[in-house]
């Protein structure tokens, strides 16, 4: 769900990656659908590879991503530009056990903001990722010889 959709630095919104090449990549933004290069000296941060800070393990994007969609029924999630207060008000409810030493109110904001995109755009499908894990079940033999 989130493969191919990146955050890079100095630049707002979210990105889907068109194309490599050897010093640089081509992105496309999701808002404006724009394509520009972003260069290897870039700080580019791939969304699958993005996790939160809790007090007992880090929990992968798409799962903080999948419990907002389940608490908002697939809407909107709280807008990115509410008080520090609300913002960590609402997070706590997504994510109780999140590491307030460690995930900034700026970090809420990005999750809240980008989450808000992949839903406006219709890119937020858990249903492929259930659909995935009997799949994986089967492939390692043990259960396939029952």
């Amino acid at each position: 769900m989130l493969k191919g959709i990146l955050s890079i630095s100095g630049h707002q919104g979210l990105y889907k990656l068109v194309a490599e090449s050897k010093n640089n990549i081509i992105v496309e933004s999701l808002e404006t659908g724009k394509r520009m290069p972003a260069y290897t000296t870039t700080k580019i941060s791939a969304l699958e590879d993005i996790a939160i800070y809790t007090d007992s393990a880090d929990v992968p994007l798409k799962d903080v991503f999948k419990i907002i969609f389940e608490k908002e029924n697939g809407g909107e999630a709280l807008g990115h530009k509410e008080s520090a207060e609300k913002l960590k008000t609402y997070f706590s409810e997504i994510l109780p056990e999140y590491d307030r030493d460690r995930v900034y109110v700026s970090d809420i904001k990005k999750v809240l903001l980008w989450y808000n995109i992949l839903q406006e755009k219709n890119m937020l499908d858990f249903s492929e990722e259930e659909t995935e894990e009997p799949k994986e079940n089967g492939e390692d033999g043990e259960k396939s010889s029952e």
